[in-house]
Parts: C-alpha cells; structure tokens; sequence
C-alpha cells in the first residue's frame, strides 16, 4: 500500500489535531504517513505514538524552511528518519523565533486595519508551535471580513512584495540545512520543487548529490512537473516520493490525504537511503 509522505497538523500551520491526522489516514485506508510540520519535530513524535495504538506506521519527518541563496526564493526541504533530532532543535528553534518575531509584526499590522484582537488569533493558534498566517486569516474569516483562507484579504495583506501587512521571515541557507540534516542522519527530499520555481535548485542539489530525494508527486503541480521531476530522479538516482501536503482546511484547494502519495517501491527506496547514509 501507498504512504502520505507529506503531512500537518496543529503542531504548525495544519487545522487539523495529531490525533485526527491518524484517524483520518486509518480511515481513507493509507497505512503509513509521515508528520512533516514546519520546523518542528513535536507533531511527528507524538504522532508515531498514537499510530502505533491504531495500527498506522509514522514516519518520523519535518518540513525545514529555507532560502536559495542563488535565487532569495524560498525552498523547502523535508527530512525523514533522522537518529538525533535534538540536533536539529537549534534550527527550528532559530527559524521558530524568526516566524513568530514576524508574525507578531504582521498581526500588529493586521489590527491596525481590522478590529480584531490578538487574542482572537492566539485561541486559533492554540496547539501550534507558532502562529502561522493562516490563524491571522482564521480570525478574520469569524470575524466577518473574509469568507477564504487564500483569497483576496489574504493577498492584500500578505503578498511579499504588496502585501499591507507583510513582514519577511529570516529563513536559512538550503545547503547549511541539508548538511545539518545529514549530520543529524536524517535524509534530505527537496519537496514541491514548482511551488517556488525551485528547478534550477533541484538540478544542482541533485548534480552535487546533496539531497537523497525529491517529492515527485504533490497536488500543486504544474502540467509536465512530475515527468520533469522523475527524469532527473532517474537520471540522478533519487528517491520520488509523493504526499497530499495536508494542512485540513488551511488550504487552496480540497485535498485529503491520501491525494498524492508515494508508491512502495519508492518508500523502500527512501529507506535504503538511510541505510547508506549509515555506511
């Protein structure tokens, strides 16, 4: 059977409970996912407790944000079955207070133009390690002002280069943070490389063999994406991995999970690839 790969929860900017996440996976019939909350390992640990009470197997896994410096764009890279996660605790930790740092910012702006309350948007982001936009968002649309996550208030507030409210925030180097991956033994996937034209990225990374995989199969491609993405898997000897990037109804488009996963074959690949990088 298939495996989601590309999990949140409330642990980061997901709708939906750690539990639930597992639930629903039981439900749609998809026996293995992996929790990649946004620089956190919180969701993925608590995650694979509950799993194995209800029979799905949870891959322990984060989704580290960073910044291509050859580009300024932002990528991001999902780590998967790393020994030592306290390794990487100072990087979500650094990328952590940068977000919220940004985000209390961002909300200062947003009640400036809105007479929403600051606790309005804690109690929505109750049970995250941060407060996401998408909490912002949530307490506007109870509030009246808006009737979708991702639609017209969203872009007046938080386009990068428009946005009334947009604050930056300070992301790190893609190559310092696949290499603290590696040191951690954690295997390093470049997921949804289309999300931020991160094409040339992919190429480099996997010409210089800094990262075991790339996710293949994700909701938000682009018409030729996965044929692109696989070519230079093969050509590279890449792990393909594929998941639904679930985030419940923090989201554009509907997508449960289940909607995009990763084949068997491709999950023994991913981890074989962490036994050579024991070696």
């Amino acid at each position: 059977m298939a495996a989601d790969l590309h999990c949140h929860t409330k642990m980061s900017d997901g709708s939906v409970s750690i539990d639930e996440v597992v639930l629903l996976a039981k439900t749609h019939g998809i026996p293995t996912i992996a929790v990649t909350d946004h620089d956190t390992f919180a969701g993925s640990t608590r995650a694979r407790i509950f799993g194995d009470r209800h029979g799905i197997k949870v891959i322990s896994g984060v989704e580290f944000s960073t910044t291509d410096p050859a580009t300024g764009r932002k990528a991001h890279i999902l780590c998967y079955l790393c020994d030592n996660t306290d390794r990487l605790e100072g990087l979500c930790k650094r990328t952590g207070d940068s977000r919220r740092r940004a985000s209390c910012i961002m909300l200062q702006k947003v009640m400036k133009l809105y007479p929403i309350t600051a606790e309005m948007v804690l109690r929505r982001a109750q049970g995250s390690t941060n407060i996401f936009k998408q909490h912002i968002m949530h307490a506007l649309i109870d509030a009246g002002y808006s009737n979708h996550f991702f639609g017209e208030t969203y872009h007046k507030l938080f386009n990068s280069k428009t946005g009334l409210a947009y604050f930056p925030v300070h992301y790190p180097d893609v190559h310092d943070v696949i290499g603290q991956i590696h040191d951690a033994g954690g295997v390093a996937v470049l997921a949804h490389p289309g999300e931020y034209d991160s094409y040339d990225l992919l190429e480099q990374l996997a010409k210089d063999h800094e990262i075991e995989g790339v996710e293949v199969w994700h909701p938000r491609n682009r018409p030729g994406d996965e044929e692109r993405f696989t070519a230079i898997a093969q050509e590279h000897g890449l792990v393909m991995t594929g998941g639904t990037d679930f985030h419940g109804m923090y989201t554009t488009v509907a997508m449960p999970i289940g909607t995009c996963v990763t084949p068997d074959n491709q999950l023994e690949a991913l981890k074989k690839a962490k036994i050579h990088l024991k070696k």
